[in-house]
């Protein structure tokens, strides 16, 4: 049996495994999966990617399905209930940022027709190759992070960082950021979508 080689974050757990193999650096382009892992990374800052990564579908359930056009109007009923519920991060600045930026999301989405159109545009709709050997060499910022964060400050969303906007862009595609060993870096290269790609 030959043994995949993944990156080593993915470690042994199960959830990280799974979300490794099938989610993380593959590109997404459904504005509700954009939506939610934009507002599952803002709810990451300051903790572990396997502490919301558990929690992930008690956050569905409890945002409604991370259903935008639902969640912008939450109004302080609704953000009380979310502080009482024990299985999402109890952060009132974290909630209300949720709310905040549902409703900038809906704008961005009629100005553009589509979130991922405006997101993806920033990398001209191609992934950007990573070419790293190992975790420790891919930087927690860049330049491109940084103006996105910049963009996205100024429209209004909170909770949107560079760190924060970079992991974002690892987590939807954006990047592919696999070590150059792991199988889903080479399934990237060698996949219909390979033409499309531009090195970083």
């Amino acid at each position: 049996m030959i043994t995949k080689i993944r990156c080593t974050w993915a470690g042994e757990s199960p959830i990280y495994v799974d979300y490794h193999d099938h989610e993380w650096g593959r590109p997404e382009h459904d504005d509700g999966k954009l939506f939610e892992m934009l507002i599952l990374e803002g709810m990451q800052a300051g903790l572990s990617w396997i502490t919301v990564l558990k929690k992930r579908e008690a956050y569905r359930a409890a945002f409604d399905g991370f259903d935008p056009h639902k969640v912008a109007l939450y109004g302080d009923a609704k953000i009380t209930e979310l502080m009482a519920n024990e299985g999402i991060i109890r952060n009132r600045l974290k909630i209300n940022a949720v709310v905040n930026n549902a409703k900038l999301f809906l704008k961005v989405v009629e100005k553009h027709g589509s979130f991922d159109k405006f997101i993806w545009g920033y990398v001209d709709y191609t992934p950007i190759i990573g070419r790293y050997k190992k975790i420790e060499d891919m930087p927690a910022t860049t330049p491109l992070s940084d103006k996105i964060s910049k963009d996205l400050k100024k429209i209004g969303f909170k909770f949107v960082g560079s760190t924060i906007i970079y992991a974002f862009m690892q987590a939807t595609g954006m990047v592919n950021d696999h070590i150059r060993e792991c199988f889903v870096y080479k399934e990237m290269l060698n996949g219909v979508m390979s033409t499309s790609f531009k090195e970083n």
